[in-house]
């Protein structure tokens, strides 16, 4: 498969990140429907997007890795719509940014730092269980 055009990258990207949104949009009213009273102190929701998705992104890595090797390449398609797109739409890193300025700026700073340093450690510990279980089923 040879590396698309600008215009059909772009069209992948833009189905994937559609479709990531409307998913992080839905967790986000899930986790709000399972925890009302926890969902208005803590943004639990952004929290799960984020483990979720680098979690996902780990196990995206692995494969696409994979997918090259035997395939010969002609896993850009794949890395533009899943990787670009669809974990670029659902992960919220902006999000992310801005509650953990607005918790501090509320003044909790100890809920924002709380916030930061789990978001950062479960992330990692996300990306990491994914490709460790990828590489596992490679």
């Amino acid at each position: 498969m040879a590396t698309p055009s600008p215009l059909f990258a772009s069209a992948l990207v833009a189905i994937g990140g559609g479709t990531g949104a409307v998913l992080r949009y839905q967790l986000g009213r899930l986790v709000t429907k399972l925890m009302p009273a926890a969902s208005g102190a803590f943004p639990w929701g952004t929290m799960a997007a984020n483990v979720i998705g680098s979690a996902a992104m780990g196990l995206l890595i692995a494969w696409l890795a994979s997918y090259d090797t035997h395939h010969g390449g002609g896993g850009e398609h794949w890395r533009l719509i899943l990787g670009v797109g669809l974990l670029g739409g659902f992960t919220t890193f902006s999000s992310f940014s801005m509650e953990a300025v607005l918790l501090w700026q509320r003044g909790e700073p100890v809920l924002a730092a709380t916030y930061v340093f789990t978001s950062l450690a479960l992330g990692l510990a996300g990306l990491v269980a994914g490709l460790t279980l990828a590489r596992g089923m490679i």
